[in-house]
C-alpha cells in the first residue's frame, strides 16, 4: 500500500500544478466569456511568447530590465541589511526610526515617481533606483526586528569567550539572525520586481516594461498577455524557490534557550 501512496516530493509537485491548471481552465473560460479583443486563449499567447523569445530584438529588452533588477536588489538587500544592523544594534536610533520607515513604507511608491525623475533623469538609473526604493524598507524592518531580538544569553556567552566584534557577528548575530532577515529578502524580492517594471513603464526606452507600455498603446493584447505570464512566471518561480529556502532555515533554527 506505502508503494502506491505519493511521494513527498510528488505532493509538493502537485499543488502547484493544480494552480496552473486552475489558472489555465479560468484563462480559457474568461477567453470564452470575452472574445479575442479583451483576452486571447491561453495556447496562441503561448505561442506568441515562444515567438517572441526566438527574436534577436527582445533579447536587449530582456537583458535591459534583468540588468536593472539585479541592480536594484544588489543595492536593496545590501542597503537594506546594513541599515537593519545598524538600527536594530542602537536601540534608541531604531524606535525614533521604526515609526518613519513604516510610514513611508505605507505611502504609495508612484507618489514619489516625480522625485525619482528629477533626481535621476530617464533610463536605468531612474529604474534601479525606484525598484531599490521599493524593496529596501521590507528588508531594514526584518532586519532591525532580527537583530533585535537576538537572544541576550547568545551575546553573554560571546563575551565569555572573548570574541571579537567581527567573531560575533559572523558566529552569533548571522545564525540567529538569518532566517527573519531571509524572509524580508523574499518579501524585498517581489516589491523590487515591482518597482523596477513600474520604473520601466513609465521612464524607459528599453526593457519588459518598455514592450508592455508600448503593447498598451497599440492595444496587442496577445503581446501584453505575452509579457505579463513571462513576467508571472518569473516571479512565482524564484518566490517559490525563496519560499522553499526560508522554511528551510526556519526549520533549521536552533531552539531557543532561556533568556
Amino acid at each position: 500500500m506505502n508503494a502506491l501512496r505519493p511521494s513527498g516530493a510528488m505532493r509538493g509537485i502537485r499543488a502547484p500544478l493544480l494552480v496552473v491548471l486552475s489558472l489555465a481552465v479560468l484563462w480559457q473560460v474568461l477567453h470564452q466569456l470575452a472574445g479575442d479583443t479583451a483576452i486571447t486563449a491561453p495556447a496562441p499567447t503561448l505561442a506568441h511568447l515562444w515567438t517572441m523569445i526566438g527574436q534577436a530584438r527582445f533579447l536587449p529588452h530582456l537583458r535591459e530590465t534583468g540588468l536593472a533588477l539585479a541592480q536594484a536588489l544588489l543595492i536593496a538587500c545590501a542597503g537594506g541589511v546594513g541599515i537593519g544592523v545598524l538600527l536594530g544594534g542602537h536601540r534608541l536610533s531604531g524606535e525614533v526610526a521604526e515609526p518613519l520607515l513604516v510610514g513611508l513604507y505605507s505611502i504609495p511608491k508612484i507618489t514619489l515617481y516625480p522625485v525619482i525623475l528629477l533626481l535621476f533623469g530617464l533610463g536605468m538609473p531612474a529604474k534601479v533606483a525606484f525598484g531599490a526604493l521599493h524593496g529596501i524598507i521590507p528588508i531594514v524592518l526584518f532586519t532591525m526586528s532580527a537583530v533585535r531580538n537576538v537572544n541576550r544569553v547568545y551575546l553573554r556567552a560571546g563575551r565569555a569567550m572573548r570574541l571579537t566584534p567581527a567573531q560575533t557577528a559572523w558566529y552569533i548575530l548571522v545564525p540567529a539572525t538569518l532566517p527573519e532577515i531571509f524572509s524580508g529578502l523574499r518579501i524585498g524580492f517581489s516589491l523590487t520586481l515591482l518597482g523596477t517594471m513600474m520604473g520601466e513603464l513609465f521612464a524607459s526606452q528599453r526593457g519588459l516594461g518598455f514592450l508592455l507600455m508600448t503593447a498598451i498603446d497599440l492595444n496587442d493584447v496577445k503581446t501584453i498577455l505575452a509579457i505579463a505570464v513571462l513576467i508571472s512566471a518569473f516571479a512565482l518561480v524564484t518566490n517559490a524557490a525563496l519560499l522553499a529556502i526560508d522554511s528551510t532555515l526556519h526549520r533549521g533554527a536552533a531552539p531557543e534557550p532561556p533568556r
